[in-house]
């Protein structure tokens, strides 16, 4: 193999390479994908903490429905945001509200770690853009206007 053929193979588009990575990649690039993990990560981190033993718990909460409740309902968000990123902004409004509800429902939010996780998640679900071209084209474009 040429290095000329090297340099190309690495700089080919993704839609051109075959493989599951770059499927993946493709499949990744039309959703907000780490708004979605982040926002189920912290979800199921919530749920971790409930299952912590007594002495670690520090508020169990509204007679403890709402501190189950309240974290499915986050890994479900996150889960459909990956799943259907038609309906992000409700998701996100949703994801950031429950996280925040889990303060007073859930260990303080799971030590504050699931709370963090779920509000950086929801805030990324919101503002991802689906229209918006890659960060690649767009270097490329300002790169020629500037000279």
């Amino acid at each position: 193999m040429t290095h000329e053929m090297s340099v190309a193979a690495r700089t080919a588009p993704a839609a051109a390479r075959p493989g599951p990575r770059a499927a993946f990649r493709r499949w990744r690039s039309n959703r907000p994908f780490w708004g979605g993990v982040l926002l189920t990560l912290g979800g199921a981190e919530i749920l971790l903490t409930e299952k912590a033993s007594l002495k670690v718990v520090l508020h169990l909460g509204m007679q403890g429905l709402a501190g189950y409740l309240l974290p499915s309902l986050m890994v479900l968000c996150g889960l459909l945001t990956l799943f259907n990123p038609a309906q992000r902004l409700f998701y996100s409004w949703t994801g950031i509200l429950l996280s925040l509800g889990t303060w007073l429902t859930s260990n303080l939010g799971g030590f504050f770690v699931g709370l963090l996780l779920g509000a950086t998640g929801s805030c990324l679900i919101f503002g991802w853009l689906p229209d918006q071209e890659p960060r690649r084209a767009r270097r490329k474009r300002r790169g020629r206007t500037a000279r």
